[in-house]
């Protein structure tokens, strides 16, 4: 695990800053934020990514099931939180009933670091036209499976399998294996490999569920890396980034931006 995942303030700082420096600016390019928008982020953990949109005039609601997490948000968010601008849901976003919860549908949601993580992919990212306003937009930043790190490693505490990288492609039964060996947390890391999603996946289910994507971004040194290793984000090769399956191997972020269709 990397030091700052520890460090709760520390990581919704640094959530702050990467939404503020990458995500605001990508999402902007072909979606305006304006003042009085509604925002929903799905996994919002400590609501850092919220943040810049409550600075620019936004009002937000986050869903995370980690209870504890949501306590941290309110915290660090208190002011916000205090006075209407930002509020919180600790439910799975499959129990949430949208009509009577959510108070209302959105300009734009977010999902970042959490589509990995999803059962049922095509069913989420179907129902959350649902949720949306005419002309809204769905943002998705993730980690495609295949890349080194794919498999959450930093969640593990052994040193070695920590910083290891391409292991979880290994079969099955050799990943479990060595999972237990090792003492891992061996439910908790099957199910992202249960979840997994790649560029390819990710790009059919939204053309499948009535989306467009309208502006998406490849990433061979992820946004994080400038807090993880200081390492400055560096979007993916051409060459690369037009390779389908090859570039799942070598990109570490991927960002998107989708659309329902319009009949």
């Amino acid at each position: 695990m990397f030091e700052f995942h520890a460090d709760r303030r520390r990581y919704f700082d640094i959530q702050v800053d990467n939404c503020a420096k990458y995500v605001l600016p990508f999402i902007e390019e072909k979606f305006t934020i304006k003042p009085g928008m509604r925002i929903l982020e799905i996994g919002c953990g400590e609501a850092g990514v919220l943040k810049p949109f409550i600075a620019k005039g936004c009002t937000a609601v986050g869903v995370e099931f980690d209870l504890i997490r949501i306590d941290w948000a309110k915290e660090y968010l208190k002011e916000e939180f205090e006075s209407g601008k930002i509020s919180f849901i600790g439910k799975d976003i499959y129990l949430v009933d949208a009509e009577k919860e959510l108070g209302g549908k959105f300009d734009l949601i977010i999902l970042k670091d959490v589509i990995e993580h999803i059962h049922n992919q095509p069913k989420l990212i179907k129902e959350m036209q649902r949720f949306l306003l005419p002309k809204g937009c769905i943002f998705f930043g993730f980690p495609p499976w295949q890349m080194p790190f794919g498999g959450h490693q930093q969640l593990c505490k052994n040193k070695w399998l920590g910083k290891l990288p391409y292991y979880h492609l290994l079969p099955l039964s050799i990943y479990r294996w060595l999972l237990t060996r090792k003492n891992e947390n061996v439910d908790e890391l099957l199910e992202i490999r249960e979840t997994r999603i790649s560029i390819e996946k990710f790009e059919r289910i939204a053309k499948e569920t009535g989306y467009n994507i309208i502006n998406k971004t490849h990433y061979l040194f992820n946004p994080i890396y400038e807090y993880k290793f200081n390492v400055k984000a560096r979007k993916q090769l051409p060459v690369l980034r037009n390779i389908p399956w090859v570039r799942n191997f070598f990109t570490t972020c991927v960002y998107y931006l989708i659309q329902p269709k319009i009949d």
